[in-house]
This record gives structure tokens, C-alpha cells and sequence, in this order.
């Protein structure tokens, strides 16, 4: 057999891997990297619920009146919340965020926005990342999430360590949806780095509920840090 009858066969053997290859890269969801994880317990999946509802509650600019809120409302008081920091606040260093003291579930909690389509800003922290670029704790991590949790972290340390002073006991969490979930997610790892800049809060009391996860870090900071960072999928069963 010639060299010339095998190029028909060899195209395509090439033309399958590359169709192959962009089915991976173009259909694959973040459904698929969860679909066989366990499901969450009535325990673990208790705060969820409470906690998109103070993420959502971060879009509103006057939380005495509302706009936006769901059926029932936010749940939070009002009076409890320490303050709101807008895109004006942050210089864009980071997204929106609120801290709020929910003294009925004995929390302290930072929620930080998803990304808002209309910031250049938040483009510039998502974009601000290659391969390998920043390194954390022998992993590998995003630089533009990091940098704006550092930033974050530097801004409101004093402000947390004081809020867990006051209310010994209460946890401390941090959680955020989207770009704000990856920025959390960075969060959490700067705080159990920094826990003497907290007061010395045990790792126990930190936690992170990131909802719809950037994908943030290396699969080894990930197990290793899976006792603080809680990532929150809607998965979909395909069962019939």
C-alpha cells in the first residue's frame, strides 16, 4: 500500500481527535467534574440557603428598602450589618461586599457579589492570571483572585478580628457567588494564614461556602483545605 492511500485515513483519524477535542473543551460543564461527588447532609447543606439569600442581599443599595428581594425576603436585620463596601470603596480591587453579624446563627460573615458584567474591573481581576503564575502553600492559585483577597483581607482584618472579639464563640465565614466565590475561596486561605491577624480564631471557625466556584486553585490546596472551603454545586441528576 502507497503513502498516498494512508493520507485519506490518516485525515481522518486527524479530523476525529480535533472534532473529539472540541467537544471536550466547548460542551464540558462544571456538571460534569461534580456529578459524582456525594450529596450534601441536611447539616452541611443548612447554611446554604441563608447564605445565597445575604449574597443576594450585597446587590441592593438600601437594605431598609429593598428592590430586589426574594419571596420572604433576605432574612437578615439590618441593624446587624456592619457595612457595605461598593466598587467606590474598593477602587476596584475588589467586588462589592457586605459584613453582616447574623448574632441568630452565632456568625460572623463576609459576602462578597458575582461579577458584574458592566465593571471593567472585575474583568481585570478575572483576566489577571496565567498558567503557574502565582503559587500558595506548595499549590498553584489564581493571581487576580488572590490579589484582590489579599487586598480584601488587609481591609477588613482589624475590622473581623474586633467582630470576633466581641462575640467570642461565633464562626467566621466567608462567601460569595461566581467571581466572588473564587475571591472567598482565596479569602479563607489567606485567613488561616493570617489567623494571628484575627486574633488567633481557631481554623475550626473559618469557613467558606463558595457558590458556583471559580476554579481557583491546584487539586492539592483544594483536599487539603476541604475542612474550610465548602464548594456549593447545583447539580442535576440525569436519571429518568
Amino acid at each position: 500500500m502507497s503513502i498516498a492511500c494512508c493520507l485519506p485515513v490518516v485525515e481522518c483519524v486527524y479530523c476525529l481527535a480535533c472534532a473529539r477535542w472540541a467537544c471536550q473543551h466547548c460542551f464540558h460543564t462544571g456538571g460534569y467534574d461534580s456529578e459524582t461527588w456525594g450529596l450534601a447532609s441536611p447539616n452541611e447543606f443548612e447554611p446554604v440557603p441563608r447564605l445565597c439569600r445575604l449574597i443576594l442581599a450585597v446587590y441592593e443599595d438600601d437594605l431598609e428598602h429593598p428592590q430586589w428581594a426574594p419571596p420572604g425576603g433576605y432574612g437578615i436585620e439590618p441593624r446587624w450589618v456592619v457595612h457595605r463596601k461598593t466598587y467606590e470603596h474598593t477602587g476596584g480591587h475588589a467586588p462589592t461586599y457586605l459584613l453582616y453579624v447574623d448574632h441568630h446563627h452565632s456568625d460572623v460573615v463576609l459576602a462578597v457579589r458575582g461579577m458584574n458584567m458592566a465593571k471593567e474591573s472585575d474583568y481585570a481581576v478575572l483576566l489577571d492570571n496565567s498558567l503557574g503564575q502565582r503559587r500558595f502553600d506548595g499549590g498553584y492559585v489564581h493571581n487576580g483572585l488572590l490579589k484582590a483577597a489579599e487586598w480584601l483581607f488587609d481591609a477588613e482584618c482589624d475590622v473581623l478580628r474586633d467582630l470576633l472579639e466581641r462575640n467570642p464563640g461565633y464562626t467566621l465565614t466567608f462567601t460569595g457567588h461566581s467571581l466572588g466565590s473564587g475571591v472567598v475561596a482565596m479569602l479563607a486561605l489567606v485567613a488561616v494564614h493570617n489567623r494571628d491577624r484575627l486574633g488567633g480564631v481557631e481554623r475550626k471557625r473559618i469557613r467558606c461556602f463558595a457558590m458556583a466556584p471559580a476554579r481557583c486553585m491546584s487539586l492539592n490546596l483544594a483536599v487539603r483545605y476541604a475542612d474550610v472551603i465548602n464548594s456549593v454545586i447545583l447539580q442535576i441528576s440525569k436519571s429518568i
